[in-house]
């Protein structure tokens, strides 16, 4: 009644935090700075000389500078310290990568007959460097992270104090050739190749070879269409080519060496007897010096279209592709002495549609209401793994399903009083269940659950992805509004676990008044509670979020003209506002979270 925040409510033991005034108990403070640039030059050899006319040389450099420094203050008192110390960290990023392409361009037309010419030599880096510092027991909490060499760095029992440093250094280079031909504008080809090389593979496998080739055939131009008015363009494309992925961290092939100081004891004291430090594993994961490029070809057959004077338009797009060498996390025999492997690893399949309409359903005199869908289904199945057509059931890997697969007990709901003769039978060959328990599902029928109940759940990857913007304009002003969606999936919540008084959301739990409840009842005996309570978050997944509206307003040419600009326009914009339809309540299935990065915009634009 006093406003106070009751720690250890209703005479408990325990404290119980909230996030009841922690905007007092603790800061996220986030500084970013980047600059960026574009710069090209461009030479036309047929200036020089006459028949070196359609020939080009084009230098093109891009540099990215970013810097980003957060500090973090969390007071004793704060929900995340739970009643521990106050904490102070600093941490601080320089980002800086360039990429310098140098290209001969060559287009000609011989009569009927277009050729164009590219040849490209590229090449980038990326350069990270990070610092961070981290200790306990802040000295004065007005300091927050500001004053971190006030504290005795060497007593670490006390303050917790820590530092680390990283740098990271990775390149690209590539070369590529591509050559276009069209005939009477109507039959189209492209052929290209390249030659990636990157540096984060293994020595011996950096480098790779990609082609590929492309058909398209503008229907539109031919003779037989000219009578067809309502038909403005149409067009058929099949195409093939293989592309690269080396997206793995830098040194991934190497065993990294991390430094350890070792401390020894002579009576009460602790000395470091060796100014040396012994060296150890780095990296949880076992180095691979095998490490090539994962490939994909893929094969493509599409269709895009314009007809009623561009008031309906699209694309089709229809795609199977295959991958090999595939870049995985492998888990590791403990045996091994990593967790963990990098590799390349088996065979995959994927094919799909992509689908995107636009449309201007309504043209009035003032009014426009202009629309675009986009719809893509994709489905995913391993082919063959490292041993073959075996499946890998460590990994969740099986042959004929998606990569992302859930591999886990099914349930049945949860043990009833009508149960009580079934349940008996797995007590007694072991399993501690109760009425109220979350009742996982025996697959082979032995009342013993084990490994060989587990099955699949679902696949992590949605099938469906959709979006559909929306824009009406009116008399200057714009109002637009996006929905964006993915469907057909599952996602894990890691159910509610109700083995303590902790914080959570508000939930139907089973009791003797709730037999028909969604989750087990609350077990506080037991360290964990109830062992198969996690089997209750594994939820089929769907959403249609509100991802943007904004409304602006163009202000009249004739008044941006008598106060000398050309354009203007104000606005305000809300981004990620909500879920129109979710299947899961208590997460942001678009982020994964259990909050929204809901966030509001003003703004004018003016143009000169």
């Amino acid at each position: 009644e006093n406003g106070e925040i009751i720690y250890q409510p209703a005479g408990s033991t325990t404290n119980v935090y909230t996030v009841i005034d922690e905007w007092n108990k603790s800061t996220d403070e986030r500084q970013t700075f980047r600059t960026l640039g574009s710069f090209y030059a461009q030479l036309d050899f047929s200036k020089i000389w006459a028949p070196l006319d359609g020939l080009q040389y084009k230098i093109a450099f891009g540099p990215d500078f970013r810097y980003y420094r957060q500090g973090i203050f969390l007071d004793s008192q704060s929900a995340v310290r739970v009643g521990g110390s106050n904490y102070a960290t600093r941490t601080e990023q320089r980002h800086f990568s360039w990429t310098l392409d140098n290209m001969i361009l060559y287009n000609k037309k011989f009569g009927d007959h277009n050729i164009g010419v590219t040849l490209l030599q590229s090449a980038s880096k990326y350069n990270r460097e990070n610092g961070s510092m981290h200790e306990n027991n802040v000295l004065v909490s007005a300091f927050k992270w500001n004053n971190m060499g006030l504290i005795d760095i060497s007593d670490s029992k006390k303050y917790g104090a820590s530092m680390s440093t990283g740098l990271v250094e990775k390149q690209l280079s590539s070369y590529m050739a591509r050559v276009n031909y069209s005939f009477m504008d109507r039959y189209l080809l492209t052929v290209s190749g390249r030659y990636d090389g990157s540096s984060v593979l293994a020595p011996g496998n950096k480098w790779a070879f990609f082609p590929s080739a492309a058909l398209g055939w503008r229907i539109d131009q031919e003779d037989f269409m000219k009578d067809i008015k309502w038909i403005d363009q149409l067009k058929v494309r099949l195409g093939a080519g293989t592309t690269g992925n080396a997206a793995v961290d830098a040194y991934s092939t190497l065993g990294v060496l991390g430094a350890y100081w070792m401390p020894f004891s002579t009576g009460n004291q602790m000395v470091f007897v060796t100014n040396e430090p012994y060296y150890t594993s780095g990296s949880n994961k076992m180095p691979n010096k095998n490490l090539k490029w994962e490939k994909t070809t893929q094969y493509n057959f599409g269709v895009d279209f314009s007809v009623l004077k561009g008031r309906i338009g699209g694309t089709i797009d229809i795609y199977t592709s295959r991958t090999s060498d595939l870049l995985m996390t492998m888990t590791l025999p403990t045996l091994s002495g990593y967790p963990s492997m990098l590799d390349n690893v088996g065979k995959t399949k994927n094919w799909g549609i992509d689908i995107t309409l636009n449309a201007v359903p309504v043209k009035t005199h003032g009014f426009e209401w202009n629309t675009i869908l986009n719809a893509a289904y994709q489905h995913d199945e391993i082919v063959e793994l490292a041993n073959g057509k075996e499946d890998d059931i460590n990994n969740a890997w099986f042959i004929g399903k998606s990569i992302g697969v859930y591999y886990a007990y099914d349930t049945a709901g949860l043990w009833q009083e009508a149960d009580a003769e079934e349940m008996a039978k797995f007590n007694e060959k072991g399993s501690s269940f109760q009425v109220g328990m979350v009742r996982p599902v025996d697959q082979n029928g032995d009342y013993v659950i084990d490994s060989k109940d587990k099955v699949i759940l679902g696949n992590t990857s949605p099938r469906w992805t959709l979006g559909w913007s929306n824009t009406f304009s009116y008399k200057g002003l714009e109002l637009a509004v996006e929905l964006y969606g993915r469907f057909k999936y599952m996602v894990n919540t890691g159910g509610q676990g109700q083995y303590g008084m902790y914080n959570q959301n508000e939930i139907s739990y089973w009791t003797p008044a709730n037999t028909g409840a969604d989750y087990q009842k609350p077990i506080y005996s037991t360290s964990g509670g109830d062992a198969y309570s996690s089997l209750l978050g594994y939820k089929n997944a769907n959403f249609i979020k509100l991802r943007n509206l904004s409304l602006g307003y163009v202000l009249p040419k004739s008044l941006c003209q008598s106060i000398g600009i050309s354009n203007a326009k104000v606005y305000i914009q809300g981004k990620n506002l909500g879920c129109l339809y979710t299947s899961v309540d208590e997460i942001d299935l678009d982020l994964g979270v259990s909050y929204y990065n809901r966030g509001f915009t003003m703004g004018l634009q003016v143009g000169f």
